[in-house]
């Protein structure tokens, strides 16, 4: 190792944030990231999930340097070496207990997807337990997944890279975004036991036909009539495709909260009511395609509406085209790119790629040292797809080396 420290990678404002601090810890690279809400009157600076982002990096890597400007508009992170749930560096009993604080709007994923990206490249096996009046287990107005749709469309993918064993996402709690769209009080647990050196190298280059949907329909506090009409909304629409279909039910009871009234200081009060729908579409090849929608935390949507809105959302994912939903294409990508030295390849829709979301990624692999990707036409003709190649750096686990 050099005695010269690496130089900073500058980044600006908030946007693409967890994915980078999560690319900063896999290449081992320090950066900074300036203007992060600097005009906002009631907002400025890091947001409180952005907060617990960095206090779930610090737990389950050691040696890591995180440092918040006064004003919060700045943020320097210096990644450490990724341990996982080593006892004794932040873990119990080999669990991390991570709290989301109540005023996070952000569903649990946000934190799930990240943390799965960095799993296999532990030194030891990541098990982190997320609780706290915070954890919406829900999808969110945000965009972000169910926990439901992470465990379904985004888990099985690291089978594709021979990621496969140990892996098991429970929900202890369900909850739905609480008043205002903050908070649930939801509990969800991650087991993450499979780490590699390296990946393998991922040719996924024939989305097939699909062939089955899955689904999850969801609802906490509220009556489970509520489920049966989201379902059948969604099979009135889905039906006539003629492919085979099964929607699970599952019904619990709305978690409670401290109420902080000074007139019953030990009163509770619910939160996290609500319902939804997770579908997923498999392919003959394996390929996963997913739609996740959830009653606003505001309210005012019948289950009828969820259940057309996640089935309609669901077909566009698949006309979308290419191999990958656009929700598991930055997690496809980053593994590649940290994969072994030899070329992989990946079926994407020409409207999938062009999505800002994955443009920045490109951005901040490159802007990271990775490899740039790539592209051709696909050799099936298909003018809606097109193939992405992706060198992987051959980064890989540096824990397991060491060790």
């Amino acid at each position: 190792m050099s005695d010269h420290p690496q130089k900073r990678v500058l980044f600006t404002t908030q946007k693409a944030f967890a994915s980078r601090l999560i690319l900063a810890t896999l290449t081992g690279r320090p950066i900074r990231i300036t203007r992060i809400r600097p005009s906002s009157p009631t907002n400025l600076g890091v947001a409180p999930h952005e907060i617990s982002l960095l206090r779930l990096l610090e737990a389950v890597t050691n040696g890591s340097m995180i440092e918040v400007s006064m004003t919060g508009t700045t943020v320097d992170y210096r990644p450490g070496l990724i341990t996982g749930s080593t006892q004794g560096l932040g873990a119990n009993r080999g669990v991390i207990r991570h709290e989301v604080p109540a005023a996070c709007t952000r569903g649990v994923s946000y934190f799930l997807i990240p943390l799965c990206q960095l799993a296999p490249f532990s030194k030891s096996p990541i098990n982190v337990l997320f609780s706290g009046p915070g954890v919406i287990t829900s999808a969110t107005p945000a965009g972000d997944l169910s926990v439901d749709s992470v465990r379904t469309a985004i888990l099985p993918l690291f089978a594709k890279f021979g990621i496969l064993k140990d892996i098991e996402l429970r929900i202890l709690r369900r909850s739905n975004p609480g008043s205002r769209g903050k908070g649930g009080a939801g509990e969800v647990q991650l087991v993450f036991g499979h780490q590699v050196r390296l990946p393998k190298t991922l040719h996924l280059l024939n989305p097939g036909r699909i062939k089955r949907i899955r689904g999850v329909a969801y609802c906490t506090g509220v009556p489970a009539s509520n489920n049966a009409r989201m379902i059948e909304a969604a099979r009135g629409i889905l039906n006539p495709i003629g492919v085979d279909i099964y929607v699970f039910s599952d019904v619990s009871s709305a978690p409670y909260i401290p109420s902080n009234d000074k007139a019953n200081p030990t009163g509770k009060t619910k939160t996290g009511i609500g319902f939804g729908l997770s579908l997923v579409a498999e392919s003959s090849t394996g390929c996963l395609y997913s739609a996740d929608v959830a009653s606003p935390p505001s309210g005012g949507a019948p289950p009828e509406d969820i259940g057309q809105q996640c089935a309609h959302q669901l077909l566009e994912s698949v006309a979308a085209g290419g191999a990958v939903s656009i929700a598991a294409v930055p997690t496809i990508l980053t593994l590649m790119s940290m994969s072994s030295e030899d070329v992989g390849r990946v079926q994407l829709g020409k409207n999938v790629l062009s999505a800002d979301l994955i443009i920045d990624l490109a951005r901040d692999l490159k802007a990271l040292g990775l490899s740039s990707w790539g592209f051709r036409e696909t050799s099936s003709g298909e003018e809606n797809d097109i193939v992405v190649s992706v060198v992987g750096k051959g980064v890989g686990n540096v824990g397991r080396k060491i060790a």
